[in-house]
């Protein structure tokens, strides 16, 4: 319980791939009465699997944006997560929203504050945003809900920073570009889910008089998302191939690419991607994943499914007869 005798509840957004996971999974180390609710856009939920790592109760919304398609089942969540907590069955002192990357968080908060049992039990206190240092220009330039969730925000996680050049002078243009759009929220770093404060020089950041375009697309327009469960292990040189080619002919249209890979030795992979840039692998230990459901969800921009899963399909086969040859 916080100073109001309500729960308190974190929101955490950002566009995708810009590290909510990651800031998750630092924030929750140790959590022992933190319950979390994510929201994927993707038929498959790979992040609930990830946090699960350092965190039990966590709890999946997945088909859709709990800004729009999903406020019922967000809802039940809380009111069951509550019902809990009045039983005694599972004490709750923190509640913590990871949305989509596509959802714009505002309703998400409308929802629980204008609800009248939810209100009298929760409190939202805060709205954190995370911002990609290496792909904030494109994403607030190009896409709507990225704006949004910048201009909704009471603190701006800029992450990544470590992956550009000239860092300070990066964080000054970037922090500069986030204030004209809302120069009420608070700025912080985040460096593979750590936070830290703003680095050296970022008093000089001041807004910049121009913000980018408006676009008329939504996420239900020419965005869709697509699951790749293999049926068995996967070979990872024709996977990497097959990503690298992708990335290569289409980067600017997969828009977010995660998941989990079985490899034929049964390790684990975590693969993560935004555009053209793929995070280096990461492996992981199979006992904290009890239940591995290995995909990979694709989030695209004008790419047919059915295409993209031929050619996976095309390329597991072509390394499964190579490595045999």
């Amino acid at each position: 319980m916080n100073s109001t005798g309500r729960i308190p509840v974190l929101v955490v957004g950002g566009f995708l791939g810009s590290g909510k996971t990651s800031l998750l999974r630092h924030l929750l180390a140790g959590a022992t009465d933190t319950a979390v609710i994510v929201n994927e856009f993707g038929a498959v939920g790979l992040d609930h699997q990830l946090l699960r790592a350092c965190e039990e109760r966590v709890e999946l919304l997945g088909g859709g944006c709990a800004c729009c398609t999903r406020r019922a089942d967000l809802v039940r969540a809380l009111r069951d997560l509550l019902d809990g907590h009045e039983r005694g069955t599972a004490r709750l002192g923190r509640v913590v929203i990871e949305t989509s990357g596509l959802a714009d968080p505002a309703p998400i908060v409308f929802t629980i504050t204008n609800d009248p049992m939810l209100r009298h039990h929760f409190d939202v206190e805060r709205l954190v945003v995370t911002v990609d240092a290496v792909n904030w220009a494109e994403q607030l330039a190009a896409h709507e809900e990225a704006r949004k969730q910048v201009l909704v925000a009471d603190e701006l996680v800029i992450t990544k920073l470590d992956l550009v050049d000239h860092e300070e002078e990066a964080w000054v243009v970037i922090a500069g570009a986030l204030r004209a759009l809302n120069p009420a929220a608070t700025l912080r770093t985040g460096l593979h889910g750590v936070l830290g404060d703003a680095p050296p020089g970022a008093d000089e950041a001041r807004p910049v008089t121009q913000t980018p375009g408006e676009t008329t697309l939504a996420h239900t327009d020419d965005v869709s998302s697509l699951s790749l469960q293999p049926d068995g292990p996967v070979d990872w040189l024709g996977f990497a191939v097959w990503l690298s080619m992708l990335l290569h002919a289409r980067g600017q249209d997969v828009l977010r690419v995660k998941g989990l890979v079985e490899l034929d030795d049964h390790t684990l992979v975590s693969v993560n991607g935004v555009q053209h840039v793929v995070h280096t692998p990461e492996h992981l230990d199979r006992s904290t994943i009890p239940d591995p459901s290995p995909g990979i969800v694709f989030i695209t921009r004008g790419i047919e499914a059915e295409r993209l899963r031929e050619s996976f399909d095309a390329f597991q086969l072509l390394a499964r007869v190579t490595s045999r040859a």
